[in-house]
């Protein structure tokens, strides 16, 4: 008996050309709430005929909808704005249902993502720049055309948002593909876009797997631009499709922050809050502190701080309201992320609490124990690959020079963090690191700050103004004004 709104009345239906229409596959999958492990939805999965007919909307809009002007583009998100704040228990609600979540943490942060975005598109669209004349030249920005977005299950709405909202305030018309495993929240977004009005074919939803909808999407000659978050072999995989239509690639992968204590800090508040970052979403979120650096005559107080700081975290089930560490989203994450604790305890690294298993009286959900490795090297698994999950890395360094080393020695560059109480000095460690975002002394969110990676975490920028600039062409007209 599946339960929910979306899953009753959507699920099994795509969103395109303005009507939910029944797919052209028959694939069909099952949508398990996490901490339960029992299904709560089915879907269907979309096959390469149902991606044509979506971009083929896609397509046939797009001319018109380029054409609309700024102040048309700001009524249209000021209703999809209302009409997502209508539905804001609900999104929250079903955040938490289809990926674990606990409930407290999507009302304060999963389903407010969304409205928030939403506001900051707007924002940066009243004033945005879209031409301008240098000397005799005219600088046009013009909509790059059909987007084929490509979203994953941790931060759900978060990561729609940062790729619908732009698109939509660039001109641009949308095929999205949500991630099989937490597609109900993009179900709901879609019945929001509805009710706002955007004109058929601007917005489309196609779900599906990887493999069939997204390479579909990511090969399609009709679509112009390939937005994707998600693991680094997704994005190679969408990068390699798309290569033969010379269409523009934008990646937010994955990601392996050091988080750099310097020896000036209280270190009892400077540890406490790295690991509440690190544990935050259970550790879904790819620019996460897990890799903490500290002076090496400090390591073992920070091993111990760390210790308590990790088990203070509540498991239990996403509907109450004092959960504080919920399930991972999927049975075949989960078993990845054991596998990964396993692999730091056989490598040597000292484990300060949790450990491979379920917490104290858990028998079913994805739940994992609150862990906390010290001693830890470069070169163990665990210090070079992406866990995903509420796992911390304690590595101690000699110097400023090994800790800058230490930190840019992964393949990943998406973020840093840097802790002192002479800001001159994180500042300066904060230049020195290979990363898209620093964050120094745990600041608040900057939504108007440019947020991607360096390396293998991926290229292009989301948030405020790189965002909608991602959306958008650059041409130059020559000649278009008398010298």
């Amino acid at each position: 008996m599946y339960v929910g709104s979306v899953a009753s009345k959507n699920s099994g239906k795509f969103y395109v050309d303005g009507n939910w229409v029944d797919p052209i596959g028959r694939g069909k999958w099952e949508v398990v709430n996490p901490a339960t492990e029992e299904p709560v939805a089915e879907i269907a999965l979309g096959s390469k005929a149902d991606v044509d007919r979506a971009v083929a909307a896609a397509r046939t809009a797009f001319p018109a909808f380029a054409r609309t002007s700024r102040d048309e583009r700001l009524a249209l998100l000021r209703r999809i704005y209302d009409a997502y704040r209508a539905r804001y228990d609900e999104f929250a609600n079903t955040i938490s249902l289809e990926m674990g979540a606990p409930i407290q943490l999507c009302l304060d942060l999963q389903a407010l993502a969304g409205v928030a975005h939403i506001g900051e598109i707007m924002r940066v669209l009243e004033t945005f720049e879209f031409e301008t004349l240098r000397g005799t030249t005219k600088l046009m920005r013009e909509p790059v055309g059909v987007v084929g977005a490509i979203t994953p299950w941790n931060w759900p709405i978060n990561q729609l948002v940062l790729k619908v909202a732009p698109a939509i305030a660039a001109g641009c018309a949308i095929v999205l593909k949500p991630s099989e495993i937490a597609p109900l929240s993009a179900l709901l977004f879609a019945q929001v876009m509805d009710e706002a009005g955007v004109p058929a074919g601007v917005f489309n939803l196609v779900n599906g797997d990887g493999a069939t909808v997204g390479q579909a999407l990511a090969a399609h000659p009709d679509v112009d631009m390939i937005s994707i978050t998600g693991s680094v072999r997704a994005g190679i995989a969408v990068a390699m499709a798309a290569a033969d239509s010379v269409k523009r690639v934008h990646q937010e992968l994955g990601g392996k922050s050091a988080n750099i204590l310097l020896d000036d800090v209280d270190l009892e508040a400077a540890v406490t809050a790295g690991v509440a970052g690190c544990f935050l979403n259970a550790g879904q979120t790819c620019n996460a502190p897990t890799r903490m650096l500290v002076p090496a005559k400090l390591h073992d107080r920070a091993a111990e701080i760390a210790k308590a700081a990790a088990e203070s975290f509540k498991p239990g089930s996403p509907t109450d309201l004092a959960t504080t560490l919920g399930p991972l989203a999927s049975e075949g994450h989960f078993l990845k992320v054991q596998g990964l604790i396993a692999a730091g305890v056989e490598e040597g690294a000292r484990l300060v609490t949790g450990g491979t298993g379920r917490p104290q009286g858990f028998n079913r959900g994805y739940y994992v124990r609150p862990t906390v490795f010290a001693n830890v090297e470069p070169g163990m698994t665990i210090a070079r690959e992406e866990i995903f999950g509420p796992v911390l890395s304690i590595m101690s360094y000699r110097d400023e020079e090994d800790a800058v080393a230490t930190a840019n020695s992964t393949p990943y560059g998406l973020a840093a963090f840097v802790q002192s109480k002479d800001r001159n000095r994180a500042n300066a460690i904060a230049a020195r690191m290979r990363v898209g975002t620093v964050h120094v002394n745990y600041p608040g969110l900057d939504l108007s700050a440019p947020f991607g990676g360096y390396k293998r975490s991926g290229n292009g920028r989301e948030y405020g103004e790189w965002g909608l600039d991602a959306f958008l062409e650059l041409k130059a007209v020559v000649g278009y004004a008398a010298a």
